[in-house]
């Protein structure tokens, strides 16, 4: 079974997470296909907006642990970091649809999207402290300034989940819509902006991001020599192995 399907029609290129049964969790091989599906949307002139989509049930439970504990990402050229830079630097709209649980990445790649609806089941979290391990996705720089840092804090900090109504009042999402719209309303308003001038939605794009584009690659290539690091450390290793044994890890010696 195809894990990313990919979908092009009227200048619209539709990434769709299709792992369902295990909660769309993002292996290395599926984050290998999003970079690259991005990288080439990108030199594409017949690709001019970008869609990420899930199911209905689910958006994306993060990282796949199994694959993860087996192929950590060790350096910032993993397949894991690539798609973060790629879809960090994407020059044409992206857009995304976000249903039930999106977890880690799940949420953070939603910063670097430009048009976010939500499902009134979605719910997001960004639980990396308690995987022993660090923000990801320049989440540590665009968290604060989206949400304000207490709410960062309390986000990146406690690592609990936040609902719909409250994304949208922190400016994640754009609208709050019933589950079995959402994928429909991101499509509906992917074609919108795919009849529009290509180089002017580039280049507002571009503007709109211009002052922080440097700063979020480079957060995103800190945050990823960090997290690679603490991968090895004995938090990580005693959050990921309770959670592979379903118990709640003890954290009173790390």
């Amino acid at each position: 079974m195809t894990e990313i399907l990919e979908h092009r029609q009227d200048g619209v290129l539709t990434l769709t997470f299709n792992r369902v049964e295990r909660k769309n969790s993002i292996t290395v091989a599926m984050y290998e296909r999003l970079a690259h599906a991005l990288e080439q949307a990108a030199q594409d002139g017949g690709t001019r907006v970008v869609v990420l989509q899930g199911h209905e049930t689910v958006f994306s439970a993060g990282n796949d642990l199994d694959d993860f504990l087996r192929r950590p990402p060790g350096s910032k050229s993993a397949p894991a970091f690539r798609f973060l830079r790629a879809l960090a630097a994407c020059p044409k709209p992206v857009l995304a649809a976000v249903c039930g649980p999106a977890v880690g990445v799940g949420t953070t790649m939603l910063f670097h999207c430009d048009l976010v609806y939500a499902g009134d089941n979605a719910a997001f979290s960004m639980p990396f402290v308690n995987l022993g391990v660090c923000p990801e996705a320049a989440s540590s720089l665009l968290a604060p300034r989206m949400f304000g840092h207490h709410r960062a804090a309390e986000a990146l900090l406690l690592g609990e989940p936040f609902m719909a109504e409250a994304a949208l009042e922190a400016g994640l999402i754009n609208r709050i819509v019933t589950p079995g719209e959402c994928n429909a309303l991101a499509q509906a308003q992917a074609l919108k902006l795919a009849a529009k001038p290509q180089a002017s939605l580039i280049a507002t794009k571009r503007l709109m991001k211009s002052s922080l584009h440097e700063a979020v690659l480079r957060r995103i290539d800190e945050e990823g020599e960090e997290f690679a690091r603490m991968l090895s450390q004995p938090a990580a290793r005693e959050a990921m192995t309770a959670f592979m044994e379903k118990r709640k890890p003890d954290f009173s010696r790390c």
